[in-house]
């Protein structure tokens, strides 16, 4: 499966800078036919704050269960992630990206940014409003040298459209949680999770949208509300499997997020995204194009090439099955965008 981008750069993971003559080059475009893709969740508990097990456990559920790699993002914990390396990585099959739930609150609001390969414990900064309250904590993630991305934002419906709008420094934005108390779907006059993503791009954002478990219980079978995992990843393509080369590829936009299908072959550039499903058994497949203007494409199938010439701001692809799953490849931004 490979994936092509428009993209000048994608800061590093191995992109360099030609120089002639003495004066900078355009950057060297990466070799992608060379890259990988990598299966991981970026949001998971354990009891270093409130899930029902340990580091250990919840990292050999992963790895047991087909994951390439793992954040372990406890609240306000940097879990130590040393000895579980020392036990469970493996050099291109498994692997352990340092990770924290820096979490804070103002008026009573849960908010909450994961923090990804930051290199120390961020202290959550508090605000004097719900947009003051995040940026200093992406800002503080940032100064971690570690890579941010915005939770649930429907979680006691904290945080509002335009906080996302006027908030900076930030690429990644859940769209799916697999938490069955985060409002996912939106209500009232709140948007849903995949609506305010289409808003920040038709706004010109560049915001890629990601699905995590949230994990919290690997012990509740049982339990219907309980927060499990295995329900929502990402399919990341890197040069290789490496921390800093992982979360460069993910603020590049290059992974598709899904709570349950998988895709065979996944291309996209300025001209048209191509996405072919690994089909299962007799599970029937829609795959949605949506673009700024709203405008949507539906083919049924496995399978689809949707051409983007002549459209404008940006495009990407959902893709739903006869089961209630769905997956979304990554915008495409296009010459001319709003």
């Amino acid at each position: 499966m490979r994936r092509e981008r428009v993209l000048a750069a994608v800061a590093g993971v191995g992109v360099g800078m030609l120089v002639l003559g003495g004066a900078a080059a355009q950057p060297a475009v990466p070799d992608r036919a060379t890259w990988h893709w990598y299966k991981g969740n970026t949001h998971a508990h354990t009891v270093e704050s409130d899930g029902d097990s340990t580091p250990e456990e919840v990292t050999r559920w992963y790895r047991d269960h087909g994951y390439q790699f793992l954040v372990l993002s406890d609240h306000n914990v940097l879990v130590n992630i040393e000895a579980l390396s020392g036990a469970f990585a493996v050099p291109e099959q498994f692997l352990l990206v340092p990770g924290e739930e820096v979490t804070d609150t103002f008026a009573t609001k849960p908010l909450h940014v994961n923090g990804l390969n930051v290199a120390r414990l961020v202290e959550p900064r508090h605000g004097t409003s719900v947009l003051d309250t995040l940026q200093r904590n992406v800002d503080a993630i940032r100064e971690a040298r570690g890579v941010p991305h915005v939770n649930h934002p429907n979680f006691g419906w904290a945080i509002a459209p335009a906080d996302l709008a006027a908030l900076d420094r930030y690429r990644l934005l859940e769209i799916f949680n697999g938490h069955p108390l985060v409002n996912n779907l939106g209500g009232g006059d709140t948007p849903g999770m995949e609506a305010m993503w289409d808003g920040l791009l038709r706004a010109g954002r560049r915001v890629y949208g990601i699905a995590v478990d949230d994990a919290h219980y690997f012990k509740r079978p049982w339990d219907p509300m309980a927060p499990k995992p295995g329900r929502g990843w990402v399919v990341v393509r890197a040069p290789r499997l490496d921390p800093a080369a992982l979360v460069a590829s993910l603020e590049a936009g290059e992974f598709y997020a899904s709570t349950g299908i998988d895709l065979d072959d996944y291309t996209a550039d300025a001209t048209g995204i191509s996405v072919r499903v690994r089909a299962a058994g007799q599970t029937r497949y829609r795959l949605t194009l949506i673009d700024a203007t709203g405008e949507v494409q539906t083919t049924d199938g496995p399978e689809a090439h949707f051409t983007l010439t002549g459209r404008r701001g940006f495009a990407r692809v959902r893709i739903g099955d006869s089961n209630g799953a769905q997956a979304w490849t990554q915008p495409i931004f296009l010459d001319g965008r709003p």
